[in-house]
């Protein structure tokens, strides 16, 4: 039977996986993480301290596509983090499946549960304004697809005995995480924002999630795992910007305040993204996620709320401020 306090987080060196990897740490669990490289490798978030420098939490080798790695790196543990992306996001269409089935098999293996991270991927325009855990998920794009096909696959596992926890969030933002809009379009890390890219459409919400709360409710669902449903997806509310600006001005008070000067806003050129879009294939990838920053999109966490009694939520200045220390925005580097 696995330890019940044991762990094991596939991808803790990105955003969610080294966050909840922290939370659980501090949270009295035994974390295990597993890596190419002996004692973690340098952090894929580039943004202040990586998992790999977290005191506690112990370094397995391996690789997430190898199963026999993932079946030995999840002995004895209860719970399998399930949050690992290829190298760089390299060939994501090809490798992300049988890394989960691996991970799969391994969880099977020591009667887990896994966690994975879930997104607003899997929804097509008949779930929008409003998704709850039950609406339909006929994506549009490729990505969406796979995404579905990963739940899917989760779904049926739990026919076999597995246990399957599904957090799905928002855009996340927050320190250490820069494979994001936030960090990789909003704003520059290293560097004081003079000015704010924003991507949206004015007048369109749009879902923000501060990571550090989805990883404080990852351990609180956790927590009460064995009185889920075997199958049990949840969503985050989140910060949910009703109109599109909210982020945006957030952004522009923290840097006012901490600099004394306010940034000026630009706009995304999506225009020149999509012209770009048939040679440049990271042009495609981002141009394919337009339709989240044009239609409105907000997740039900009615669910979430009837489950835990309320939602861990971070003020969204905090959250913003937070975020830009981490990413070198004030100090000049991340």
């Amino acid at each position: 039977m696995a330890g019940e306090r044991t762990v094991l987080v596939l991808g803790a060196t990105g955003g969610f996986g080294g966050e909840t990897a922290r939370q659980l740490l501090a949270a009295g669990w035994r974390v295990r993480a597993m890596s190419r490289s002996a004692h973690g490798f340098a952090s894929e978030t580039g943004a202040g301290e990586s998992s790999a420098d977290v005191a506690g939490i112990e370094w397995v080798r391996g690789d997430a596509m190898n199963r026999d790695d993932v079946l030995s790196a999840a002995a004895g543990c209860a719970v399998v983090v399930h949050a690992v992306n290829p190298p760089g996001y390299r060939r994501w269409h090809e490798l992300v499946l049988p890394m989960l089935d691996n991970t799969i098999a391994a969880a099977k293996a020591e009667g887990a549960t896994v966690v994975l991270p879930g997104n607003v991927y899997v929804f097509g325009p008949d779930a929008f304004p409003l998704a709850s855990e039950s609406s339909p998920q006929n994506p549009r794009t490729r990505k969406g697809a796979i995404r579905v096909e990963m739940e899917r696959r989760l779904h049926e596992a739990t026919r076999d005995g597995l246990r399957v926890l599904i957090v799905r969030a928002g855009d996340f933002f927050g320190p250490h995480a820069t494979n994001n809009w936030f960090a990789q379009v909003m704003v520059k890390p290293g560097k004081t924002p003079r000015s704010i890219v924003d991507p949206g459409t004015h007048g369109t919400g749009h879902q923000w999630a501060y990571l550090p709360d989805a990883a404080r409710v990852v351990v609180e669902l956790l927590e009460r795992r064995d009185r889920l449903d075997p199958f049990a997806s949840f969503h985050l509310g989140g910060h949910w910007d009703a109109d599109g600006s909210a982020m945006v001005e957030a952004i522009r008070r923290v840097v006012a305040r901490r600099t004394g000067t306010e940034p000026r806003v630009r706009r995304f050129p999506w225009r020149l993204l999509a012209l770009a879009s048939p040679f440049v294939a990271f042009c495609a990838e981002l141009n394919e996620m337009r339709y989240l920053w044009r239609d409105e999109l907000r997740l039900d966490n009615s669910r979430l709320l009837a489950t835990l009694g309320r939602e861990p939520h971070t003020p969204l200045d905090e959250a913003v401020e937070s975020t830009l220390e981490a990413l070198g925005c004030f100090a000049g580097r991340p």
